[in-house]
């Protein structure tokens, strides 16, 4: 008897093991999609803010970038400013932008007119601003540079941007990210008047807390974004929680909507998208 309830013991407590090892990559996956579509977040506004600046700049007179990605008709942009500073006011009516994300609500950015510096700082924050319904909330601000880095030995723009934003799902579930990214163009800056060719390498880390706690999150491999594709098309985090250690493969340079996400040594293939 006492065998048999051992036995049934040991099978108990490796069910309940299973199904927490289980839950917990379900979890983790669960965790990995919602970092995706932040992530997506945080490029599609770099996207914005860089196109805004270049528009700044060409009309104080600089023949900076031309952009073919252009801004849907739904968005209205007002323009001010003064001899020293240029502000660029962005209103989105549900707008559907080249990628298929829908954007809502107001992005504020700013910036000095002394274009010639070797270091421009532009500020944006969100007003009522929604990326495929989720609430974006916060200020950030990204530092522009041209130099020589680890990643290309020719002189290119390289984008260092600071974070710290909250973000409601549309379920009420909210998230906060603190960190930064370093967002380089590797090709496409010496055609200046053609967006389409423009190719960015992604660095950084960051913290986001999540309902359920803190991730802590590392890109391993920089992450590379194409003008012409909706999605990373490489590139690897590594994600770290309080119970697991993740890592999310954007391919092999593929434009598509998958990834690789991989826990505990199982690698399941999540999709990306709105």
């Amino acid at each position: 008897m006492k065998t048999t309830k051992m036995i049934l013991g040991l099978a108990l407590a490796f069910t309940i093991w299973s199904c927490s090892k289980e839950d917990g990559e379900n979890s983790t996956l669960s965790e990995a999609k919602i970092n995706a579509k932040i992530d997506a977040i945080a490029d599609d506004v770099s996207d914005i803010v860089e196109k805004e600046y270049y528009e700044a700049a060409n009309l104080a007179g600089r023949n900076a970038q031309t952009q073919e990605l252009a801004l849907p008709d739904c968005v209205t942009v007002t323009v001010t400013g003064d001899l020293s500073s240029w502000t660029r006011t962005l209103v989105f009516a549900n707008c559907t932008m080249p990628n298929g994300n829908v954007l809502d609500g107001t992005i504020i950015i700013s910036g000095s007119t002394d274009f010639d510096a070797p270091t421009q700082t532009i500020n944006y924050s969100f007003v009522n601003f929604h990326h495929n319904n989720i609430l974006v909330e916060g200020n950030r601000s990204m530092v522009r540079t041209l130099q020589s880095t680890a990643a290309l030995a020719t002189i290119h723009p390289v984008a260092n941007v600071a974070f710290d934003m909250q973000l409601t799902f549309p379920n009420g579930n909210t998230y906060h990210r603190v960190g930064n990214r370093v967002r380089e163009m590797i090709a496409g800056f010496n055609t200046p008047l053609l967006w389409l060719d423009n190719v960015f390498s992604i660095t950084g880390s960051w913290t986001t807390t999540f309902p359920s706690g803190t991730r802590t999150s590392t890109i391993t491999t920089p992450l590379v974004a194409e003008a012409t594709c909706p999605y990373l098309v490489s590139g690897v985090i590594t994600v770290v929680g309080p119970n697991n250690t993740a890592t999310l493969d954007y391919g092999n340079g593929d434009c598509d909507n998958q990834a690789t996400l991989t826990v505990n040594g199982t690698t399941t293939t999540i999709f990306l998208g709105n």
